[in-house]
């Protein structure tokens, strides 16, 4: 019998964080595309050697509520079939993963003959085939349209590398050298891992190790539920309207009932509508990696990132809804829900936690991927995501501008790269005036992103949202300004675009995005005269709007 000391559980806490965050630092420094190495659209994570999430590294939230059931899914395949050397892997959305694009991947953890853990890391490859360059295309309709399904197989074997998996992963990608370079850094940082976790393991030797696992997954749920203890129980309820599906039909209504009660939370999205087709959508795994998300953000920062942190959270979706499709639906544009599905449940809670919530953050969940040749005849694909703008009103400040959201740490790929990478030029980045959700306190601004291309016959696909269904403000603060997408603005041949579009550019073709603001909190006339007049020397409101929105001259 193991005897537990708090001391000790917390230095294993930190230590298994640790080995996650140095994965992910490694990933970093050796990947090879702009969406790795720089918007870092990858996360880590360490488990049990039952396949419990126990740690999680600095990264994408959204990823990591789905590493358990991806590696359910696994081990239901392999059963007793997986041994030292081993990388179990699978991108497949029914096989419980979340997209085609983000390839799980799994290695075991062994001393002396027995599993203590296994390490994950998830990345999101550029492309992997598919009938549009990124395969995120939200016109898609089947999940055959958008590029390689890997079911739960073995990437390494007893040491060694699928060369036959390799090969196909290879011959699928419109840029074997840069996915293969990505494929590559994932496995190298998931042997780092590994060894950092069998040492800690051996030093903590594997019985002693399994019952303060055991316990730190314990902990995490007596912490949750005290923290929930301390929310006024209640039904509340939120929806939202995504503007289309990609395929003609909409608005969609996504509806949540939020319950808390004593200790435990339920979150019912069992009344969202039916989904139609698109890829927009997305599967059970994902809507629930959403939710525990975005509940993670009211409860304390102390708490542990694993398992028993899920088990007071309960997530009731109906299958063949909006956020629960069946196979075979495409659902390779389902960053986009998801990051609605991250303000519908904040709405909610804001409003069972009046005075304490942001208004809704900014961003029109806006994703490019453009792919063509450029003047030397090399294939080139730009993939973006700008799925938030900024940050809602605070009930105590304005939101702040290009600020990070809580289930998205993407960060910014900067100017320069892109157009060295491509042929693009960015013509215009910055923040739109006016768009702030007006109140007592300001939502953060909407951003414009304006691209140019150089060569002709490059096709992008662009999903993006909040056209019509505009980020909500609290307590009378306005909603923030709305998104648009424009070919050629300014020009005779000026064209608006619709939200989701896949299309060929030309040589000297512009595509003009303005992504929403945030949302602002209280009444507009209870804002300071003092900080409109600082918003219209930092150029943020014109005074027009001052003067229409808050009466100020």
């Amino acid at each position: 019998m193991t005897t537990i000391d708090p001391v000790r559980r917390e230095l294993l806490k930190n230590a298994l964080v640790t080995t996650a965050d140095n994965a992910l630092v490694m990933v970093m420094r050796t990947a090879r595309t702009s969406n790795v190495k720089n918007s870092m659209d990858f996360s880590a994570a360490v488990c049990d050697g039952a396949g419990r999430l126990v740690a999680q590294g600095v990264a994408v939230p959204v990823h990591l509520g789905v590493v358990m059931p991806a590696l359910e899914a696994c081990l239901a395949h392999f059963g007793d079939d997986v041994r030292e050397g081993d990388v179990l892997a699978s991108n497949d959305p029914y096989s419980g993963c979340s997209h085609l694009n983000d390839i799980y991947t799994f290695k075991p953890v062994f001393v002396d003959g027995k599993r203590v853990a296994f390490v994950s890391l998830i990345l999101h490859h550029s492309d992997l085939g598919g009938r549009v360059p990124g395969g995120n295309a939200a016109d898609s309709m089947e999940i055959f349209e958008e590029g390689l399904r890997i079911p739960p197989l073995k990437m390494v074997a007893g040491g060694l590398v699928n060369e036959t998996l390799m090969r196909i992963i290879e011959f699928n990608t419109r840029v074997p050298d840069r996915v293969m370079g990505d494929v590559r850094a994932q496995l190298a940082a998931l042997d780092q891992a590994a060894a950092e976790a069998e040492k800690l393991a051996r030093e903590w030797k594997p019985e002693v190790l399994e019952a303060y696992l055991d316990d730190l997954i314990d902990y995490a749920e007596i912490l949750t539920r005290s923290e929930l203890s301390k929310l006024p129980d209640g039904t509340v309820e939120f929806e939202e309207w995504n503007d289309d599906d990609g395929v003609g039909n909409g608005p969609i209504r996504i509806h949540l009932k939020l319950t808390k009660t004593g200790d435990q939370i339920e979150a019912d999205f069992s009344q969202t509508d039916v989904d139609l087709g698109g890829a927009v959508h997305c599967n059970r795994a994902f809507t629930v990696s959403c939710t525990y998300a975005a509940i993670r953000t009211v409860l304390s920062a102390a708490i542990p990132n694993n398992a028993g942190l899920y088990r007071a959270i309960t997530v009731k979706t109906k299958p063949g809804t909006f956020v629960d499709v069946t196979f075979p639906a495409a659902v390779g544009s389902r960053g986009q829900v998801g990051f609605r599905l991250r303000s519908i449940v904040l709405g909610a809670l804001a409003t069972l936690l009046p005075d304490q919530m942001p208004a809704c953050a900014g961003g029109s969940e806006f994703a490019i991927a453009a792919s063509g040749s450029d003047a030397n005849g090399r294939r080139f694909l730009h993939l973006e995501f700008h799925n938030n703008t900024g940050l809602g009103a605070n009930p105590d400040s304005d939101g702040q501008d290009a600020g990070p959201y809580c289930i998205g740490n993407l960060a910014n790929v900067p100017v320069e790269l892109i157009e060295a990478e491509n042929p693009i030029v960015i013509d215009e980045y910055g923040f739109l005036p006016d768009t702030g959700g007006a109140g007592r306190y300001r939502g953060a601004l909407g951003l414009v992103r304006q691209y140019r291309f150089l060569t002709d016959d490059i096709q992008v696909q662009v999903r993006a949202d909040r056209f019509k269904s505009k980020p909500w403000g609290l307590f009378g603060g306005g909603a923030g300004g709305g998104a648009s997408t424009t070919l050629n603005p300014g020009t005779d041949k000026a064209e608006a675009l619709p939200s989701k579009f896949t299309r060929r550019f030309k040589a000297g073709d512009v595509l003009r995005v303005e992504m929403a603001g945030a949302g602002g909190y209280g009444l507009a006339e209870e804002r300071d005269p003092e900080a409109i007049r600082a918003d219209i020397a930092q150029g943020k409101v014109t005074a027009a709007h001052a003067r229409e929105v808050y009466g100020v001259e």
